[in-house]
């Protein structure tokens, strides 16, 4: 599956979450790293999911970018 993630800079460091599963976040000191930890937070989110006999949220979320005028 491929879900969307959005990462943010938050003051030293930066966090992650995923649109699609509630509750699923990451933190990291860089962006590389952040992803890193979300995508094994997303793998362990998933699996607690399977084990609780809950339903697997399926991607739905879309990320773009919009150009503005400053």
């Amino acid at each position: 599956m491929r879900y969307a993630i959005v990462i943010e800079k938050a003051g030293e460091n930066f966090s992650g979450y995923v649109p699609d599963l509630p509750g699923c976040i990451a933190t990291g000191a860089t962006v590389k790293e952040t992803e890193k930890v979300l995508r094994e937070a997303i793998e362990f989110h998933l699996a607690g999911l399977r084990e609780d006999g809950a339903p697997i949220p399926q991607p739905s979320s879309r990320v773009d970018y919009v150009d503005v005028a400053v």
